[in-house]
This record gives C-alpha cells, structure tokens and sequence, in this order.
C-alpha cells in the first residue's frame, strides 16, 4: 500500500515540495485555503494597481494537474493530530496521513495591538491586495469631494509602516502613482502634492542588506518624493492617522508592513518554537520527535535561513527529498540553504541588490529585478502578461487596473 503524504499550504514551500514528489511512489495529497499559488514577490503590484490577479497567480489544480499521484483539496487546516497521524479541517473532517509536510507559511503580526488592523491593513494575499487597492485609490477620489483642506491632505497623507522589502515597495510606488500616474486626472488638487511617509523602528531601511545598499535605497525614495522616518515607533493607529510616541500623523490610508506572525498551526505540532512562532526544526526540516512531519517556508526556524520565497523554494524541495528517501530506505541529508542574492525594487529603474560580494542599485539592480521576477513566475501566460503590462507602463506611466468595486468610503 502507497504511504499518504500530506502537504498543507501550497505556497513556494508546499508547491515545490509537491512538485518533487511527482514520481514518488506515494498518494500526494495538497491542501490550500485557496484555489491558487500565488506569486507573493510581486502582490504589491496588485495592491497598487499595476498588475491584474490573474498575472501573479495560477489555479493549484492546473499547476499540478499532470501529476497522476496528487490530489488537491480546497480547505483550511485547523489542528494536526500528531499521535493519530490527523490533520482537522473546516467542517470538521479529518485527513488520515502517513507523512506530513506543513507549509502554511506566515500571517500579519501587529505586535499585540490587533485592534490596529481594521486600520492598517497588511499585504498577504489577493483579498489584502484588493483592499489595499481600494483605499488608495478611493482616498484620492475622496480628496476631490473634500472642500476642506486639512480634511484633503489627510485624505491625500499615506503611511506605510515598516521599510522591508515590502514597505520599501509600496512605498515607492505610490509616489509614482502620485507624481506619474495620476498627474491631470483630478480638477480641485494636484495629485504630485500627495504625501507618502514611510515609517521605520529601526535605524535604516531594509535592515537585512547591507549598510551602504540601505542607505542608497533610502536616497532613491526620497528621490521619488518619499518622507522617511528612521528610528520612530507607532505606538496608535485609528481611522484618522497614526500616533508616534508624542507625534501625531492625520492620515487616511495607513497600510502595515512591519512583522508578520507565523501560522498557528506551528503550535498543534508540539513543537519548541522561536519567538516569532516558527517552529525549531531538525537539520533534515523535521520536527522534533516526530521523523514523519515536516515543516518548510516561512513556518520553520532554522539558523541561517531567511523568511524569503527561493528559501521556502529550497526547504520545500528538500523536505520532499528527505521523505523521499526515507521511502527507499535511505538516510535522510540536512538542509543547506544556498544563497543567491535579495533584490528589492524602490520604484522605475531604482532598486538594489546584492549576490555575495556583488552590490548592485539604481537602473541595473532593477533590470535585474524584472528579469528575475519574470523569469520565476508560473507559466507562460503570466509572464507574458507581465512583460507588456510592464512595457506599457514603463513607456506612458499609466496602471491601467486602477478599477474598484466600493462606491464610497468613510
């Protein structure tokens, strides 16, 4: 009889995991909360209105599709079972595996003050890019209605709030859409006038680079027209702004990009776990007393490793290798992650990026970008659709999936 393996989450860590397994000789079961893969690197291209869904995500099922030994299930994993070898879902039912890869990945982290979030949206999925998008571009809309122009700039002031890679490119490109983009569409201001501020607890953005890429990437969105605030702490978020320590903010739009929180699903497994929440995984990315889970991407804690796409690529792949060879009787092999460099792009032809001792920024750090992010997307369609969305925008400046669903907001 073949060994089930369980694979939850079909993000890079579970989808290259399941890859992997194609010709395993084991029933491959996935199980995602959703019907896609989805192409995290470049969401905040949708958030902003730069790129449609379809352009960074793809059906699970089409992916995987000729893969005779897998099976995809829509469901959302509730607890694991590690002494009956269960994994619950919603509605309750349970799922019987003789091998488990836990890949569920990582959730916005507010820092205790939940109550920010209504607020302060994150950027993790299609739903947060959606939402996201619709806030920006509505606060410009409301800008044109308001008569009163302490009220305006509120509307026309946008936080982002932590300089990672993240913060650092939501930030960026909303100064494009207002100096570029939007420029003649509104009567009663002027979009260019808009301000961005991007804020950072730390003492420099981008934290994991190296110091003098941090320091360039901060001069190329200032270039752009971004305020930058180093060294400053939210301590308040409402719907009218944020509060630093004494320091006020009006603000409409407020969106969150400091932390994230690991799944809950690293607790159910029994596990020792760091402080974010991840759980400490052996050198093969098995858990702790248990040989016959696994756990990779951004829910495993292993020293040297970074919270990034190509890591969960790698981990995914090897806990898949690893069980592999536990099926064939062979002893498994640790994790080694190779490092093949970060890019992280500040807005049209500004970025930074470095591999090893090579550091690159400005115009070729960010052709760089897009040829790697072109090249790592799914399927042909998408990165066909991505090149002449691109094109188009780089030529006229124009986004052109600046559509919305929400007539009015308060």
């Amino acid at each position: 009889m073949r060994a089930r393996v369980v694979i939850l989450g079909c993000g890079f860590g579970g989808l290259w995991a399941a890859r992997a397994l194609a010709k395993a000789p084991a029933e491959v079961i996935v199980v995602d909360r959703t019907n896609h893969h989805l192409f995290t690197p470049l969401l905040y291209q949708v958030a902003t209105a730069g790129l449609s869904a379809p352009a960074i995500a793809a059906p699970i099922r089409h992916i995987l599709a000729n893969q005779r030994n897998t099976t995809v299930l829509l469901g959302d994993a509730k607890d694991i079972r590690v002494k009956e070898k269960q994994v619950e879902l919603d509605h309750g039912a349970r799922l019987s595996y003789d091998y488990l890869i836990v890949a569920t990945g990582s959730a916005h982290s507010y820092f205790g003050n939940d109550a920010w979030a209504p607020y302060a949206p994150g950027l993790k999925t299609l739903d947060d890019a959606f939402e996201i998008r619709s806030r920006i571009l509505l606060a410009f809309e409301r800008a044109e209605r308001e008569a009163d122009a302490a009220k305006r700039a509120a509307w026309l002031t946008f936080v982002v709030v932590g300089a990672g890679a993240t913060g650092v490119e939501l930030a960026g490109t909303l100064a494009e859409i207002a100096r570029h983009t939007l420029r003649g569409e509104f009567r009663r201001f002027d979009p260019r006038n808009a301000r961005i501020v991007l804020v950072e607890g730390s003492e420099r953005v981008l934290p994991p680079y190296p110091a003098d890429l941090s320091e360039k990437a901060r001069r190329q969105l200032e270039r752009l027209g971004v305020t930058v605030w180093l060294g400053r702490r939210v301590t308040g978020v409402d719907a009218d702004g944020v509060t630093l320590g004494a320091e006020r903010l009006s603000a409409k739009t407020v969106i969150w990009a400091a932390g994230v929180a690991s799944s809950p699903l690293g607790r159910s497994l029994g596990a020792p776990l760091d402080r974010a929440g991840r759980v400490k995984v052996e050198p093969d990315l098995s858990v702790p007393g248990y040989p016959e889970i696994f756990v990779a991407g951004d829910l495993a804690a292993l020293e040297g490793v970074p919270g990034i796409a190509p890591a969960a690529k790698q981990m995914g792949r090897h806990a898949a290798l690893n069980l592999m060879r536990t099926l064939s009787g062979k002893p498994r092999v640790p994790f080694r992650y190779r490092d093949y460099g970060q890019l992280a792009t500040i807005g049209r032809n500004a970025a930074v990026a470095y591999f090893g001792r090579l550091k690159l920024s400005g115009y070729p750090a960010w052709v760089v970008w897009l040829v790697a992010h072109i090249y790592f997307l799914i399927g042909f369609r998408n990165r066909l659709m991505v090149m002449l969305d691109w094109g188009w925008a780089y030529w006229t400046f124009d986004r052109y999936a600046r559509i919305v669903t929400k007539s009015s907001r308060s």
